[in-house]
C-alpha cells in the first residue's frame, strides 16, 4: 500500500528539515509560549484570589475597577499572543499583523464601551427605582 502523505515525484515529507537542532528550537519555542501563558494565567488567578470586590467592612474596594480593567487587558494580551503564535501570525509582516489584529481590537474596545454604557444606564435605572419606592 502506498502512503498518501507523500507526493509521488518529490517526496516532500521525506526531504523536509527534521534534524535535531530544528527539533530543539521548536521545543524551546513551545516551552517559552507555555511559560508566558502560564505566567499570565497565574497573575490573573492571584489577583482574583487576593483582591476582593468588597473590603472587610463590606464597602467597595477602591482597587476593584483597576482589577477589572487589568483582567480585560491580560485577557486581550493572552488572546493576541495565542493568535500570534498558534495561528502563525507572528511570522508575518508587521502591516499584515495590524490588518488582522486591528479590527478585533477595535471590536473588543467597542464591546467594552457598550458593556460599560449599558451597565451605567441600568445602575441609574435601579437606583432611581429604589429612590422612588423606599
Amino acid at each position: 500500500m502506498e502512503r498518501d502523505d507523500l507526493i509521488q515525484d518529490h517526496k516532500y515529507s521525506v526531504a523536509a528539515n527534521h534534524d535535531e537542532a530544528h527539533g530543539v528550537e521548536i521545543r524551546k519555542k513551545i516551552w517559552k509560549v507555555t511559560g508566558i501563558l502560564t505566567l499570565i494565567t497565574v497573575v490573573e488567578v492571584l489577583i482574583g484570589a487576593f483582591i476582593k470586590q468588597y473590603d472587610a467592612t463590606g464597602g467597595d474596594n477602591t482597587l476593584w475597577p483597576y482589577v477589572k480593567i487589568g483582567f480585560l487587558v491580560l485577557t486581550v494580551v493572552k488572546a493576541a499572543y495565542i493568535v500570534l503564535i498558534f495561528m502563525h501570525l507572528g511570522d508575518e509582516r508587521k502591516s499584515f499583523k495590524w490588518v488582522i489584529l486591528a479590527p478585533y481590537i477595535l471590536f473588543i474596545l467597542y464591546l467594552i464601551f457598550i458593556c460599560l454604557t449599558e451597565s451605567s444606564y441600568w445602575h441609574e435605572v435601579f437606583e432611581g427605582a429604589n429612590s422612588i419606592n423606599p
